[in-house]
């Protein structure tokens, strides 16, 4: 019996819209435990392919009849067959058509809000993985900023908002993910900008981000001013745009600041984050409009799917904005941290051009959730 197909991007709009939604995941206990998908609305439960080898009989009962009902697995395979299963026993069910594969390459572009003469800020969800990525267009050119490897979404997005990329950005050199910059950057004929102090070992030509840079956006006043921001990364920087949005890059997240041990360098780079935290962005306006680069749970969604908050919010309400010692704060970020991310060495590595896996590896490398955050 044919089961139907839900794409990446309809189990989003479901999520999203708080659609009521029973999810069969049918990959292992620890992959599941490991990263799984999350909703206001959605209930999952993990019973491993290998225990449903003998048919569903056993499990029928478990699943709702008044619900709607999605079976997921790694690649897709398992899903169908589980899927077919269980609607031969009556079920009207479907399955996620790619698996968690699609699911983490899938992005969402949401409108962030409108700029000065025109202009127009787009922030692209990784729903899946929690990366957050973003393009400002001005007066027929746009920017990208801390693009995934997904980088035919962005191409795509820009041909039909008849828009060249002129400018892509790195706000550091990342860690948990694939950039997709240096090939946009190469497919578009655009100058592509990383910050110098996490370029040193990169073997690519780039344009350096400096403190206080001014990088225009079209002919009108669309200003990406660069500030100096490390603590996640030694050369970790900020945009402000327009004077109305903060890209926060992993300095400063929603619900949770960085974390700076990803290159090795707890205790080194402990005292950049703090300074820049409670020094540098308490001199920015708190009416600025914080724009992270990843978020960590689904709370942090807005209901239109967007993430985003106010920086005075953020310093009233983000633990990690209000801790008075230093000693308690160096402790916060660099013990009891999350597990680092997956192949997060190998990804460094592929972001400096040391390395070129091909898309498999690529996609290996970066399963699993974001970590970038303290929790």
């Amino acid at each position: 019996m044919t089961v139907k197909a839900m794409t990446s991007k309809e189990l989003t709009k479901k999520i999203l819209n708080h659609d009521n939604l029973f999810i069969l995941d049918v990959r292992n206990e620890a992959d599941f435990q490991d990263w799984k998908i999350e909703g206001e609305s959605v209930e999952v439960l993990n019973i491993p392919y290998f225990e449903l080898l003998d048919g569903v009989e056993g499990i029928a009962e478990l699943i709702p009849k008044d619900r709607e009902v999605l079976v997921v697995c790694a690649k897709e395979g398992s899903s169908v067959m589980v899927a077919e299963m269980l609607s031969e026993q009556g079920l009207d069910v479907s399955y996620l058509q790619g698996g968690m594969r699609a699911w983490s390459e899938y992005l969402e572009p949401v409108k962030i809000g409108d700029l000065k003469d025109g202009g127009e800020m787009y922030q692209f969800v990784r729903i899946g993985k929690g990366c957050l990525s973003y393009m400002v267009l001005s007066d027929g050119e746009a920017a990208i900023i801390d693009a995934t490897r997904m980088t035919d979404t962005f191409v795509e997005f820009a041909k039909n908002k008849n828009v060249t990329i002129t400018h892509v950005l790195d706000t550091h050199l990342h860690a948990d993910h694939i950039s997709g910059g240096r090939k946009i950057a190469e497919q578009t004929n655009a100058v592509y900008w990383l910050p110098p102090k996490d370029a040193t070992e990169v073997t690519f030509a780039y344009e350096p981000l400096e403190d206080g840079d001014v990088i225009k956006i079209g002919n009108t006043a669309i200003d990406i001013h660069a500030l100096y921001s490390p603590g996640h990364t030694i050369g970790s920087t900020s945009f402000i745009v327009d004077e109305k949005y903060l890209l926060s890059g992993d300095i400063l997240f929603v619900d949770s600041i960085g974390r700076p041990d990803l290159a090795g360098l707890a205790e080194d780079w402990v005292g950049d984050l703090r300074e820049t935290l409670y020094l540098r962005y308490k001199n920015l306006s708190e009416e600025l409009i914080v724009l992270p680069a990843h978020f960590m749970i689904m709370d942090e969604l807005n209901n239109d799917g967007s993430v985003s908050e106010n920086l005075g919010t953020l310093f009233a309400e983000n633990h990690g904005l209000n801790i008075e010692s230093e000693a308690e704060f160096r402790r916060l970020v660099t013990q009891d941290l999350p597990p680092q991310p997956n192949a997060y060495q190998e990804i460094r590595q592929t972001n400096m051009g040391k390395i070129s896996p091909d898309l498999e590896k690529q996609r290996e490398m970066e399963l699993g959730p974001n970590r970038c955050a303290v929790r």
